[in-house]
């Protein structure tokens, strides 16, 4: 029988996809990427990351005035982006709710299989999937002109320049 834990205890430790564990308390706001004991980089996500981490701050505005959020946020953000990845890579992305452990600074963890550059790549495909979908309940026009600038479109080159223009290269980036 398992023994029971105090919440933020030192036993707190979250099975990553990969098989390995982690302890989140050992996770800062701060961290990317876990490189991680089986080998790999793992792409790390807390919830008070801004959305904006993965899109311009111009279309993170968007998306709140077009998206009603059925839940307990008031506005479309980065939970519900990695709610989406979740669904999409259910296997692929540990999840961790450690709003009780008043050590970490955030509420919610995600970490994945894969590293950050490809959730950023993940992340952007995904949110451009939500924009045709709304763009296609538009009139006819607009869901085709959308379709049309999607289809030239490059996610890696876009990821690749948003990363460089964030600086990702240092802890303290700065939404564009």
């Amino acid at each position: 029988m398992p023994a029971p834990r105090v919440p933020g205890s030192d036993d707190d430790r979250l099975e990553l996809p990969c098989g390995e564990t982690v302890r989140p308390v050992d996770l800062d706001m701060g961290v990317r990427d876990l490189e991680c004991d089986c080998g790999d980089r793992h792409a790390v996500v807390v919830d008070a990351h801004p959305l904006s981490r993965f899109v311009p701050e111009s279309v993170v505005e968007t998306l709140r005035a077009a998206i009603e959020t059925a839940d307990e946020f008031e506005e479309f953000g980065l939970v519900h982006a990695m709610g989406m990845v979740t669904e999409e890579f259910p296997d692929a992305v540990a999840t961790e709710d450690v709003s009780e452990d008043g050590r970490v600074g955030y509420a919610l963890l995600w970490v994945c299989d894969f590293d950050s550059r490809r959730l950023h790549e993940i992340v952007v495909e995904l949110l451009v999937e939500l924009m045709e979908h709304a763009a296609s309940h538009g009139d006819e026009g607009t869901a085709t002109q959308f379709e049309q600038q999607m289809l030239e479109f490059d996610v890696g080159a876009f990821v690749d320049a948003y990363r460089r223009e964030r600086g990702f290269d240092s802890e303290f980036d700065t939404p564009a």
